[in-house]
């Protein structure tokens, strides 16, 4: 262990000379003897010492309580007075800038070898003590902040599980209500309503459970072998039989494929969302492109859409949980989606940006490396 650095600051010469010579033997290093306030001042700011021997009555404008007040507040280093004086007024005074420790002049070698360590060590033990209760507040905070997130997921989920549910009920009530009365047509058209709507919920809890996990950052990166081009093609045609019927969703794929190593769940997430947004945001009948572009170690996936676009003075929030632009008026969602892009593009170390002009469309382009290590 490094030797500690002490700087001495007394006036009185043989005394001065006396500690310079002593301490190295003691096993200490002299950052310095000064014989003013204002010189410990600028000694202690140069060479940040372990502790300071201070004599307390310094000749000149500042004396030693002065300089070990300021030196105390400034640079927070411990202070040992030396003084020649013990009396109940001189020990009060000397008492404000909190020192940590006393030496009585004349005093002997294990009296200043003991009350330099135990100053020492007492001040490492309080700075441990500081920093745990740093640590603490902080994760007290932390966890405050996370519970309030909870309360406020569970609030919006619930919120948003409410219309997908009395849809349900009333849906089932009205069908009960009329089995025997209506056709198979009309009884098919009320299933069609609760399958929607229950889908909507499995939806809704599926998004709040994924994006919970991210913020407790237990949501998982699990790269493997990809083939990209097949799996976009997958998600079209899924997206094309349920939701993307009413659209053109045309994907094309340019530059030489590579191999790709990505987590196959985030980038579902990703590509997902992302599709689904298009198609939402858009007038019936209008096209959607997704190209995936392979580029050096990279792997980009660009969606244009022909949508209602995006404010841009809301730009900055389009990826906060539960926001939604103040545009969409009556098109549902649970403003998650694109939170949760987010996380999973962070977890692939890519890259997102977003290009929208409101009425003219958006595009969102996804930049991850090819490489998921």
């Amino acid at each position: 262990m490094a030797a500690r650095k002490i700087l001495v600051v007394e006036d009185e010469f043989l005394i001065a000379k006396y500690l310079q010579f002593r301490l190295p033997k003691l096993g200490y290093n002299v950052a310095a003897v000064v014989s003013s306030g204002e010189a410990a001042l600028e000694k202690a700011a140069e060479t940040q010492p372990d502790l300071i021997l201070m004599d307390i009555g310094l000749k000149g404008k500042m004396d030693g309580v002065e300089a070990a007040a300021q030196i105390r507040t400034l640079f927070n280093i411990p202070v040992v007075y030396l003084t020649a004086c013990a009396d109940e007024q001189t020990l009060n005074r000397a008492g404000i800038a909190e020192p940590f420790g006393y030496l009585l002049k004349p005093f002997q070698d294990k009296q200043l070898q003991t009350t330099l360590e135990i100053a020492v060590r007492r001040h490492q033990a309080e700075a441990r003590l500081v920093s745990g209760l740093e640590t603490s507040e902080k994760l007290r905070k932390e966890a405050e902040e996370l519970s309030e997130k909870k309360t406020r997921h569970l609030s919006i989920a619930s919120h948003e599980l409410r219309n997908p549910l009395t849809t349900i009920l009333l849906s089932a009530e009205t069908l009960a209500c009329n089995l025997d009365r209506w056709d198979d047509q009309k009884k098919l058209r009320y299933l069609h309503f609760i399958q929607g709507a229950a889908e909507n919920m499995n939806r809704v809890i599926e998004d709040v459970l994924v994006i919970g996990r991210a913020e407790a950052g237990k949501l998982e990166f699990k790269p493997a072998l990809l083939d990209l081009e097949n799996f976009c093609r997958n998600l079209v045609e899924e997206l094309l039989l349920g939701s993307g019927k009413h659209h053109r969703l045309i994907f094309t794929r340019t530059g030489t494929h590579r191999p790709a190593v990505m987590d196959k769940q985030l980038l579902r997430h990703i590509l997902i969302n992302l599709l689904s947004n298009a198609i939402k945001y858009s007038p019936t009948g209008s096209t959607i492109n997704f190209t995936l572009t392979y580029q050096a170690g990279l792997a980009v996936f660009r969606i244009q859409d022909a949508g209602i676009g995006i404010p841009p003075e809301e730009m900055h929030r389009l990826f906060e949980p539960f926001y939604r632009c103040s545009n969409v008026e009556s098109i549902s969602g649970n403003g998650l989606g694109l939170a949760i892009v987010k996380k999973a593009v962070d977890l692939h170390r890519g890259e997102i940006a977003v290009e929208s002009e409101v009425g003219s469309g958006t595009t969102f382009i996804v930049t991850l490396p090819l490489n998921g290590e």
